[in-house]
Formats: structure tokens, C-alpha cells, sequence
């Protein structure tokens, strides 16, 4: 049969199976099509990421967010093979060894994860394998890295979910979680073994919690190939975004240090957006130290507690810089504390802007903020409206659509990654991310910003991805940070053209084809 024979029958059969194969009625259909997915997973690797890529904007959704979060929260029941590698805190000066069992001569991408804070979920400790899991199954649908070439990793260290705790069922360590230096000797062991066996290898670290994500960038960051997704790519996404609603008010992006920016939650992704819109903000301010000051005076910061000012005891170091000072919140009729309505109301009082910007980026789903629905009839049809997680468009009535765009890393991680990889650059850098973060704002056409679309349908992601990987590769150039790939080296980058990089990642991205295994004569 023709590959797109196959296809046609795998999937009127997942039509058919999708209604059939729920374990009762607690069980959504949309699990029903992860395990369908999963199994043809399984058995047919090509096939399947034919058919993710034909269809990428029905099953992101399935293998990654919102429905991953509900397979984590399941894996321990839905578990039928390992995919990946798992170490343990009980695997302690093994790691070396261990990490020469993966099959795979060459690794490229490496997603890890500790299962402390998976999406909005919490702690799911080992279950939490399943985010690295549809992390990779974009590196493969987006940015065409070869599949035999990822690893998704699951770090080990015990939970503090005592739920998982007391489940005969539960796959990991029946353990608290390890802390403070031995919790940092097991992370610094895993990455010093995946270095030694893949100098080369990428490592994406995905959702731990805040305590430690800030930490370990700090700690790797200089001196291995890796990031961390919830502080850098929810950072670049919502930039992206933000700059996306100043083309949308029909301003140039260079206004954006006018605008008055309130951040719900001072966790490692809040504050990771925090921190590149200041510095955004700043550089088109003249990345000087009068230029960040000023710039930090834009935002508002809430947390659980409430508004963070200098007032606030025992303050995170992390969120220290955005602390507004107390008499300068006093005048604005705000004190230490005040509630999240508050604040916005405040900062709406005498703003100028025209399409007021909703981001309600928290995962999955059932965990973003407000609905799209809420946010249009609330503040307004002129408002611009981004959620992490897929919502419908709302009908606004008189033939007006009120457009939910999906602010997800998705459109840059893939191309964060590919980009890294391609050019050979020994770090990723400030100025790389943020590149990529500038691509992806400039990638919406006049048209379509005005109309509040501010971020691409997911069925454009592929060559989204080659766009932002362009511009990864360009920067990793440009800072003398590129060492080439393969047969291109560094000389050889230098040398290339705008076009000539863009067809250069084109032409590294894998794609779903059945190798040929016989020749025949026309």
C-alpha cells in the first residue's frame, strides 16, 4: 500500500475508535485518541509522524497541551512500554554507565523533566515523563529533528505528592522528593553523563519547580547547550506576543517601552517574561542602567499574596527587581497586598491604549485564567485575547469574530532547538532567544495583527519553526557563536545569505518518508 493508503485506513479507523475506546464515561475522547496515537507510536514511527504533521492542528492538542496534562496525571495506568530513559536519585554515580544504554549513536534533543511542576498540575513526580514525551513529538512535527535522535528523560527524585505516595500503582519513587545539595549532585551528575556521550546534545529543561528552574539555568547555562522552556520560551512566546498587541494598536514596535504590563504569578514563567520584557524594554530604551530603571517602572507584579512592593517580607530574590516602591504605589491609591482587580484598574486609569491585551497563559485548559468569552464581554470587543491552550474564536455578534490566539512555546521551542543544533553554537544566548522571540512577533501580517490575530494558526507551525531557526542560526553568526554542523562549518555559515540559512535549515528538517528498500526499473 501507498503511504497515503495507510493513512486514509489508520484514520477511519481512529475516527471509528475514538468514540469506541473509552474506558467508561469519566474518559474523554480525547484520551482515547492519545492512546490510538500512542499505540501507532508503537509500531509505525514514520507513519505516525505523517500523520501528526498532516493534521498538526487536531492532535497538538492530543499530544500536547491540555491533553498531555491529563495523560501525566493517568501515565501510571496508561503506561504499556518505556519510552525514554529514567534516572533515580538511587542511580547516583551509575549515570556515567547508564546513559551508554540508549541505543541511539547520536542524540540531538534532549527534553527533561523532574515531574515537580508539570503545566499547572502540580507535582506528578515520574507521570510527568509524558510532558517530555509531546515535547519531542513537536521537535519531531515542527522542527524535523530525526526521531531516532531525541530522548525524552525523566529525573527521579521522589515526590511530595502524597496522593502518588500511598498508589500501589504509581511508577516512581515512593519517596519525598531529595532537596538542596544532593537534590543539585543528582541533576549535575545527569548532565555531566549526557555531555560526555553527546557533546553535542541539546538539553531542554521542562517544568520544574521555581525553586530550582532559576537555579539550574543560572548554573548550565555558560557552559552547556541548554534552556529552560517555562523561564525562556513562555518568556520569548509572550513577548512575541506583547509586541504583537503594540502592531495591533497600530503603533510601531518600538513604542513598546510605553506600555503598562500587570503579571499574574511570580513563578519561574512569570517572572521569566518579567525579565525579557524589561530587557526588551530597555534595549529600545538604550540598554543602558537608566534605560532598565525606567523600564521597571512599567510593571505590576501579583502574586498569591497580592501586589509586591518593597513592603513585602522574606521577598523572592528573583522578584525583588519588580517590587514597586511603596510611596510610589501610595499615589496610585495602591498599597502591599492589593488584589489583582485592583491593580489592573489602576493601570487601565489613563492609558491610552486603544486594544487592551488579555494573556491568560496558564496550562492546560481547565487552568487558564479567564475564557475568552469572559474577557470579550467584559472588557470589550476591541480587546486582543491569548490563551496557552486552544480556545474556540467567540462569535461577537454582526458577523465580528473575537479571535483567541494560542500563545504557546510551541512556536519557538522547536526552532530555539533546530536553530542551536544547526549552527553549532557552544551556548544559547540572550540575544539567540531573543531573536527568536522577534521573529516570531514579525511574522503576522499588517493585516492580520490589525484584525487582532497577533500568533499563527498551529496548522503554519513547520515553517514557523524554519523561520525562527533561521533567525537563531543568523544570531549564533552574528555573536561568533556558531561552530557549524556536519559538512558546514563555521567559515561556511559566515558566508551564507538571509535566504541561503533560511533554505540551509529547510534542508536539515527530517521529514516522515519511508526509506527505499527496493529499486525497480522503469
Amino acid at each position: 500500500m501507498t503511504s497515503e493508503q495507510q493513512i486514509q485506513r489508520f484514520m477511519a479507523d481512529l475516527k471509528r475508535l475514538e468514540v469506541q475506546a473509552r474506558d467508561g464515561p469519566s474518559d474523554p475522547y480525547a484520551l482515547a485518541k492519545w492512546r490510538i496515537l500512542n499505540r501507532l507510536h508503537d509500531r509505525n514511527e514514520t507513519m505516525y509522524y505523517q500523520v501528526l504533521i498532516d493534521n498538526i492542528e487536531e492532535y497538538a492538542p492530543i499530544v500536547y497541551t491540555p491533553t498531555v496534562g491529563l495523560v501525566c496525571q493517568n501515565y501510571s495506568g496508561l503506561f504499556r512500554r518505556p519510552r525514554g530513559m529514567y534516572f533515580s536519585g538511587e542511580d547516583r554515580g551509575e549515570m556515567m554507565s547508564m546513559v551508554y544504554n540508549w541505543p541511539a549513536e547520536q542524540v540531538d534533543m534532549i527534553v527533561v523533566t523532574d515531574g515537580s511542576r508539570i503545566l499547572g498540575l502540580g507535582d506528578l513526580g515520574v507521570q510527568g515523563i509524558g510532558i517530555a514525551i509531546g515535547k519531542l513529538d513537536l521537535y519531531v512535527a515542527a522542527a524535523g529533528i530525526n526521531p531516532q535522535r531525541v530522548l525524552p528523560v525523566m529525573i527521579d527524585v521522589g515526590t511530595n505528592n502524597e496522593k502518588l505516595l500511598k498508589d500501589p500503582l504509581y511508577l516512581g519513587l515512593q519517596e519525598h522528593r531529595l532537596d538542596g545539595d544532593e537534590y543539585i549532585a543528582v541533576i549535575d551528575e545527569f548532565m555531566e553523563a549526557v555531555f560526555t556521550r553527546w557533546p553535542h546534545v541539546i538539553v531542554q529543561f521542562e517544568d520544574f519547580q521555581s525553586k530550582w528552574a532559576f537555579k539550574l539555568l543560572q548554573r548550565y547555562r555558560n557552559t552547556y547547550r541548554m534552556f529552560n522552556d517555562d523561564v525562556q520560551g513562555t518568556a520569548g512566546v509572550a513577548i512575541a506576543g506583547l509586541l504583537g498587541a503594540v502592531r495591533a494598536q497600530g503603533r510601531p514596535m518600538i513604542d513598546f517601552p510605553k506600555q503598562k504590563i500587570v503579571v499574574a504569578g511570580a513563578g519561574s514563567a512569570g517572572i521569566g517574561v518579567l525579565n525579557a520584557a524589561r530587557k526588551t524594554m530597555a534595549r529600545m530604551l538604550g540598554n543602558n542602567e537608566a534605560a532598565f530603571e525606567s523600564a521597571g517602572r512599567q510593571f505590576w507584579v501579583v502574586d498569591a499574596k497580592g501586589l509586591i512592593t518593597e513592603e513585602r517580607e522574606n521577598i523572592d530574590l528573583e522578584a525583588l527587581p519588580f517590587a514597586r516602591k511603596v510611596n510610589e504605589a501610595s499615589r496610585q491609591g495602591l498599597r502591599e497586598g492589593a488584589s489583582l482587580a485592583e491593580v489592573v484598574l489602576e493601570a487601565l486609569k489613563g492609558s491610552t491604549s486603544t486594544r487592551p491585551a488579555i494573556f491568560a497563559m496558564s496550562n492546560p485548559t481547565k487552568n487558564a485564567e479567564c475564557t475568552p468569552e469572559d474577557a470579550f464581554s467584559i472588557v470589550g470587543d476591541n480587546i486582543l485575547f491569548a490563551s496557552g491552550s486552544p480556545f474556540q474564536d467567540v462569535d461577537l455578534g454582526n458577523g465580528h469574530i473575537g479571535h483567541c490566539n494560542q500563545g504557546n512555546n510551541m512556536y519557538l521551542f522547536p526552532g530555539i532547538g533546530l536553530g542551536t543544533l544547526l549552527s553549532g553554537s557552544r551556548i544559547i544566548s540572550d540575544g539567540m532567544l531573543q531573536a527568536a522571540a522577534e521573529c516570531l512577533a514579525a511574522y503576522m501580517a499588517e493585516e492580520e495583527v490589525l484584525n487582532g490575530i497577533i500568533y499563527p494558526s498551529t496548522s503554519r507551525i513547520r515553517d514557523i519553526t524554519k523561520e525562527v531557526a533561521a533567525a537563531v542560526v543568523k544570531e549564533a553568526i552574528k555573536e561568533d557563536l556558531a561552530e557549524g554542523y556536519r559538512e558546514m562549518d563555521a567559515r561556511e555559515l559566515q558566508k551564507l545569505s538571509q535566504e541561503e540559512i533560511v533554505e540551509y535549515v529547510k534542508n536539515n528538517m527530517w521529514s516522515p518518508d519511508y526509506p527505499t528498500l527496493v529499486y525497480k526499473k522503469d
